[in-house]
């Protein structure tokens, strides 16, 4: 900020004097500091008039800690970021922290059944167990990305509270190793597999929160920081497990009292960190949870609302409570193999393939005793998956005169989730690998 109160020097052509400033004149000008235009603060005011006066602020703590901050949170906190970024990151710190406090005990164990410190355990066989355990942990997670690495999008809540379940038992696996010294190779085995589904949910889910987060194209500085947090995480907890695995060492029932409670804790901060995530994404709960209110009501929730509604946990461990308006999109099953429906099924969709209704369709539905299978046309868009979902969650819902409502209500239906703040753009699902192709005649209709 640069204020005068003088005339201007004046400048000629070619010349190189300046006019002097008269005695009167007074010039100030003040330092700012901050990654952002909302987050300046002044460090410094300097004075020119007959002599030079720097005045420093005199907060020279807040300006310390606005620098050691930057190195942790991204530039532009917290308006680069979605509102729930700070509190998922709370809560994810807390996790880390427990994580590597129970790393320590359970890498004590693991050392312990090799033979760390025993005069007949030899280097070949440590080394041979070590590498029998890493090469399971590698090979699973290669497995797991084939069987499940397109899928881990379509519900990153549930993955990443899963993958750190698994890493809760791959620790135990590793504490429980010693007891077991027959079995010691299959045990550590058993955990190294199951950290390896971890590694890789938890780095996919991770991805995809980043790009939910960043809301002004900065998914590299918000992938930085949380590098930074979890470095920090990690050296204060690897600090606090050593300080706990050498006030523990030699007493079993303090070793397994600190590494459950530890594991508590350690489940319940990963719960609460995905509770405080509002995605505005559509996945198949999400629009099975949004459409069943709009049919009801004519109103579209808020990201907010549908986050309260939402399961995060595994399928197994809600089964028995879901309720009618949350379960919906367990009966649709989208993109299925024409072979696979029955004879009767495959007979009525071959017949409904040559409709009027269904000659430019990229998609058809099959309902059977309240499932609907969607089978997708080879060139069905993004946009034509969405709808397919939609149109079969109404049967799902109405089993009759779905295709008034989906002519009457699917524009509004959409235009009122744009404007709410959901992305509409595509339907995150689990990858389709079957599709079809109907091309129709007039003497028929044929099936590819």
């Amino acid at each position: 900020f640069l204020q005068h109160f003088s005339k201007k020097p004046k400048f000629a052509m070619g010349e190189e004097e300046e006019e002097e400033v008269p005695d009167c004149a007074s010039i100030t000008l003040e330092e700012w500091n901050g990654s952002s235009s909302t987050k300046l603060f002044r460090t410094a005011t300097i004075t020119a008039s007959s002599s030079l006066s720097i005045q420093r602020s005199a907060n020279r703590f807040n300006h310390v800690w606005r620098r050691v901050l930057q190195a942790f949170v991204p530039e532009g906190f917290p308006g680069s970021v979605t509102p729930d970024y700070a509190g998922f990151q709370l809560w994810d710190t807390l996790q880390g922290l427990s994580t590597y406090i129970k790393m320590m005990l359970s890498t004590q164990a693991l050392l312990s059944a090799i033979g760390v410190g025993e005069k007949s355990a030899t280097v070949i066989g440590a080394t041979f167990q070590w590498f029998l355990r890493d090469f399971t942990g590698m090979l699973g997670g290669i497995l797991f990305t084939f069987y499940q690495g397109s899928n881990l999008d379509s519900n990153a809540k549930m993955w990443r509270l899963v993958a750190d379940l698994m890493n809760d038992i791959g620790m135990l696996m590793d504490l429980l190793s010693p007891l077991f010294p027959s079995a010691f190779i299959i045990v550590v085995c058993l955990g190294s597999l199951s950290r390896s589904f971890t590694g890789v949910a938890s780095g996919a889910t991770r991805a995809a929160l980043t790009q939910h987060f960043a809301l002004q194209d900065n998914a590299a500085d918000i992938s930085a920081k949380e590098g930074s947090q979890e470095t920090m995480a990690t050296m204060m907890g690897m600090s606090l497990g050593m300080l706990l695995a050498r006030f523990t060492s030699g007493n079993p029932l303090a070793i397994w009292f600190s590494f459950l409670s530890l594991t508590v804790f350690h489940m319940y901060a990963n719960y609460r960190a995905v509770r405080c995530l509002v995605l505005n994404s559509l996945n198949m709960e999400r629009t099975s949870i949004l459409l069943a209110e709009f049919m009801q009501t004519g109103q579209v929730l808020s990201p907010e609302q549908v986050s309260s509604m939402e399961g995060v946990l595994p399928v197994w461990a809600t089964s028995l409570r879901s309720t009618n308006s949350n379960s919906l999109h367990k009966r649709v099953h989208l993109g299925v193999k024409v072979t696979s429906l029955p004879r009767p099924d495959m007979m009525q969709l071959l017949n409904g393939a040559g409709a009027s209704s269904h000659k430019k369709a990229k998609y058809l539905l099959a309902h059977r005793k309240g499932n609907v299978s969607v089978i997708l046309h080879k060139d069905a868009a993004a946009a034509d998956v969405l709808k397919s979902y939609i149109h079969a969650i109404v049967l799902a819902n109405l089993m009759e005169k779905t295709e008034a409502w989906m002519d009457k209500h699917y524009e509004e239906f959409l235009n009122k989730l744009r404007s709410g703040g959901w992305k509409t753009e595509r339907l995150l699902s689990p990858s389709i690998t079957w599709r079809a192709n109907w091309i129709s005649h007039t003497s028929g209709a044929k099936i590819d």
